[in-house]
């Protein structure tokens, strides 16, 4: 496995950005805060106002040519969360289309997740898309959200993420 995100030990990753449905007008709250545990992703899902999600991501460039998912380690709240991915795809020709795919997590327990790359949907802004060709080499974000259309506060913590590698064989310089 190649690890792209540890947040947890003496140097974690720094937490990720947020973006809640303010954008479009809805009044959710969430963001994530590096704890002891790990990452945390927190705050209060609304439906007013036609809202309804909250999503944490971290930009930048990683190759995962070769790779054939995201496994990663959460301790969730028992609500449907998504891991989503944006490539070099474009809706539009200036939109990122969202690769996704929905995880359920146990309250109170740390689980891994693993999301193989040839299960992403297709979306963008909500709406289901096809077409269009996910490319491990050129992921652009990696995010989670939270849009399960359930309205309260949510809470889940992420330990690490990494890529798992096509076969069983370890590729040389990785753990």
């Amino acid at each position: 496995m190649k690890k792209l995100f540890q947040f947890t030990g003496d140097s974690p990753a720094s937490p990720w950005r947020s973006t809640n449905d303010g954008v479009m007008g809805g009044l959710s709250q969430g963001g994530a805060t590096i704890i002891e545990e790990g990452m945390l992703f927190s705050g209060e899902l609304s439906l007013e106002n036609n809202g309804g999600f909250s999503w944490i991501h971290s930009g930048g460039e990683y190759d995962l040519e070769g790779y054939k998912g995201i496994r990663f380690s959460v301790l969730g709240d028992g609500r449907t969360y998504q891991l989503r991915l944006h490539s070099d795809a474009m809706f539009r020709r200036y939109e990122p289309v969202s690769f996704s795919r929905s995880f359920d997590t146990v309250e109170g327990e740390w689980i891994e997740v693993f999301v193989p790359f040839d299960e992403l949907g297709q979306s963008w802004r909500g709406r289901k898309l096809s077409g269009y060709t996910f490319n491990p080499a050129a992921i652009q974000r990696i995010g989670f959200m939270l849009a399960d259309k359930k309205a309260g506060p949510f809470e889940m913590k992420v330990r690490w993420l990494a890529a798992e590698f096509v076969s069983e064989r370890v590729r040389p310089g990785e753990e």
